[in-house]
Order: C-alpha cells, then structure tokens, then sequence
C-alpha cells in the first residue's frame, strides 16, 4: 500500500493501493473494459427501467493474451497498440488542412467551414456515450474489426468527393465510426493487458496517441508542401488506416466470463453526474484548442506569410506535451492531482493569449510550447479526476465523459472560432478562445476544485 502524499493539498481520503493509483491513468485510453456496460433495456421508460449491465468478473481478471500473461509488450497488445496510433495518424494528419482544401477547392468560407468541422465533433460526441455497451454486448474483436473498416473506407470518399454537400455529409458521417472504434481499440488493449501490468500497460497506451497527434500534422503539411495534392494526403490517410485493420485482424482474444448486475438506466450510465463542473471546465479548456488547432494552418499562411512552418508548430506542441507529462508523473504518483491541473492551465492561458496577440512568427511558434507545458499537465490530471469521482464499475463513464466534455468544447471552438474569424478576424477567434480557458480556470478554481475534493472516492 502507498499512502497519498501528506504534504499536498489534496491528499486527506486515506490510502489507496499502487496498482489502483496508476489505474487512475485508465481514462488516457477512452474507455476502462471492467467498466463499460452492456444493457438490455425493458419497454419501460428511461430511469425506471431495469438494466442487465455485463461487468468483468474480477475473479477472472487475468488478461486476455494469447501470450505470456505476464507479458507488458505481448503481441496483442503491440497489435492494437499499433492500431490506435495508425487510427489516430490518420485523422490527425488531415486537420490542419482540411480549411485549406475546402476554401481553395470548394470556395467555402470560414463559416462553411468551421459549419463542416464541427459535423464530424459532433457526430462523435453522440456515439460516445453509447460505444461502451456496444463493445461489451457484442464480441469486442468483431466490434473493433467493422468500425475499424467501416472508419478506413470514409477515407476513400473523400478522393471521390465531387462536392462541398457531398464532402461534408462523408466529414460528419465519419465521426460515428470514429468515436466508436476509438472506444473499441482502448477496451481491446486493456482485455490483452496482463491484470498485474495492467495500469502500467495503459500509460503505455496513451503514448501511441501522443505520438500519432505530434507527427501526423506535421508530416502532412510537409507533404503537402513538396507536392501540392490533397488526394495524395486523403491516399496516405485510408492506407495508414487499413493498416489500423490490419493491425486489429492479428488480435487474438479468449471469450470471457461475465456476471450480471440489475440497474435502473439513468442519466448517470450515460454522463458522470458528479463529474459535471470538471466537464464544464473541460469544455472551456477544448474550445481554445479546437479554434486554435483547426485554423493555426490558414492563419498562418494568409496572415504571417508561412507557408510550410505549421508542422513546426505541432511539433513544439508535442514537444512541450511530452516534457509536461514526464515532468508530471511523479507529482500525480504522489496524488497531487489538483496541484497538477492548476499548474497546467495556468501556464496555457500564457500560452494562448501570446498566440493571439503576438500576432508575429515568434509568437506563432513560441505559443505551441507553452500551450503543451500547460496541456501535459492539466489533461492528465482531469482524466483523474473524472476516474476518482467514479466507482470503479462505473470508470467507463467517467472515461467517456471526459471525452464527451472534450469533444464538445472542441465542436463549439471549431465552429464559433470560422464564424469569428468570417465577421472579424483570425485573432478576434484565437482572443475568444484565450477568454473562454480563462473562464474555465475561474470556474474550476471557484468551485470545480472544492467540488472534486468534497465528492472524490479515493
């Protein structure tokens, strides 16, 4: 047993055990598999109805490889490993210039756009909440393996895509398989995972989401300054994505036993209600995100002049998110989880209101860094904080609604930043996102913190 950490500010609830205080990471990988529910519903209406919730029997909570069961790095888990990051390559390599190629190829302006962007956030946000018990009523392998094609195949409607209508109905019909393959992969990698390993396995994990987010971006705008195609991006994009598949098609996974629970369906199988005011911040935190990730690209071109250095500047990102989070884990392993989320948006409200009003190339790209110093700390201690105001069979909640709280935010900075930067200008959008993190800090610090200390489980 480690105790929490007597000297931080958030550690009054006891003890917890090392394996559950690395758990907490779960919520880095979408979705916890002990916590994800599968229901049969009666004809009853919703919060009155019975529900027969599939949970892993713990008894039998010894991994899912076909290999060594003590092995971190088994082959299935490689495999899937490998797939999230070739699933999260893929869309991340199209982001920053999807703007560019409907306004030169469609003549779409900046509210169009932002309207098509967020069609695809929120077709997302509405699968989510529902992935969980589709991977556990049905055979998680079988599961992976059709959302995992299905979402590939949207990639090759884009190289066909003839019109503006036709593009962004395949954009906003992609986030369905998106946001239920991302849930898929994570709750497989966890079935693979050795029990004794398994949160060191799902720290592991995450990186293949880092990594994938930190290159992909700039390998695309790099390619697309040496040869000036999209459809080579959108052939790089579905080939890097059938990989995904391909990936996924090696998995191997014995069937597994499952106890049954009886619970009344309500809002709170759906969306963490204990988790509302870090959800709020969330949001607030993923609208600057989102305005600025989705036109750093345009911006930069059509008012600084760069042209081929936006690669750079997710590079810095990366760059600062990798150093945060190395920095960070010692602090969360001491359960200093409030201390962390504090530190980090703080530093990124620095980061975004340099990026808005230093409107100069120093600005451009010393923004990015700051923002990921900031970014590597909050992000991983929010995920806590949603998994420590869960029990632990509801973790898949928690999991999912964190990134609904994610999604939508993003959604909103997507959207409202093309419909600013069409009105105004570009650092009117990218001001709007500084003032709306700076009220997600108030708000957290007025009463998300209290909140989370008051109501937390461990």
């Amino acid at each position: 047993m480690s105790s929490y950490d007597t000297s931080s500010p958030d550690s009054e609830k006891g003890t917890v055990s090392e394996p559950e205080s690395r758990g907490s990471n779960a919520a880095a990988i979408h979705t916890d598999a002990a916590s994800a529910a599968a229901s049969t519903v009666s004809s009853s209406p919703v919060g009155a109805a019975a529900v027969e919730s599939a949970v892993e029997n713990p008894a039998d909570d010894n991994g899912d490889n076909g290999d060594n069961s003590e092995k971190l790095f088994n082959g299935n888990y490689i495999r899937s490993w490998l797939g999230y990051f070739f699933i999260t390559f893929s869309f991340m390599l199209l982001m920053p210039l999807f703007p560019l190629y409907m306004k030169e190829t469609f003549g779409a302006d900046n509210s169009t756009i932002g309207l098509v962007l967020s069609g695809y956030t929120i077709a997302t946000l509405l699968v989510r909440p529902f992935s969980g018990y589709i991977v556990d009523t049905f055979p998680r392998r079988k599961v992976l393996l059709i959302t995992s094609f299905i979402f590939a195949f949207f990639f090759a409607g884009y190289i066909f895509a003839g019109s503006l209508l036709l593009f962004g109905l395949l954009r906003t019909l992609h986030g369905f398989p998106f946001g239920a393959v991302t849930v898929s992969e994570s709750t497989v990698a966890i079935d693979v995972l050795p029990s004794k390993r398994r949160a060191e396995g799902i720290g592991y994990f995450g990186l293949s989401n880092n990594m994938a987010t930190a290159i992909s971006p700039s390998i695309a705008l790099w390619l697309f300054a040496a040869t000036s195609s999209y459809k080579l991006l959108f052939w790089v994009a579905l080939i890097v994505a059938m990989g995904a598949f391909v990936m996924n098609l090696g998995i191997k996974q014995k069937s597994r036993e499952l106890v049954r629970r009886k619970e009344k369906l309500s809002l709170d199988r759906f969306f963490l209600e204990k988790g509302w005011s870090q959800a709020l911040s969330m949001v607030c935190f993923s609208f600057s995100y989102g305005v600025l990730s989705t036109y750093v690209a345009i911006y930069g071109q059509t008012k600084l002049g760069i042209t081929e250095g936006t690669g750079f500047f997710f590079l810095l990102l990366a760059v600062g998110l990798m150093i945060s989070r190395l920095t960070g884990a010692r602090s969360l392993r001491k359960r200093r989880i409030v201390h962390n989320a504090v530190l980090g948006m703080t530093v990124s409200i620095f980061g975004y209101l340099i990026f808005a009003l230093w409107q100069a190339p120093l600005g451009y790209y010393l923004a990015p860094f700051i923002i990921g110093l900031g970014n590597g700390h909050m992000y991983p201690a929010f995920q806590n904080m949603f998994v420590d105001l869960a029990p632990n069979h509801r973790r898949g909640t928690a999991n999912s609604t964190l990134l609904i709280s994610w999604d939508f935010g993003m959604g909103l900075g997507v959207l409202l930043g093309g419909v600013l930067s069409q009105q105004f200008d570009y650092g009117t959008a990218f001001f709007a996102g500084f003032l709306v993190n700076v009220v997600g800090v108030v708000f957290f610090n007025l009463y998300g913190k209290p909140h989370f200390l008051k109501n937390r489980l461990r």
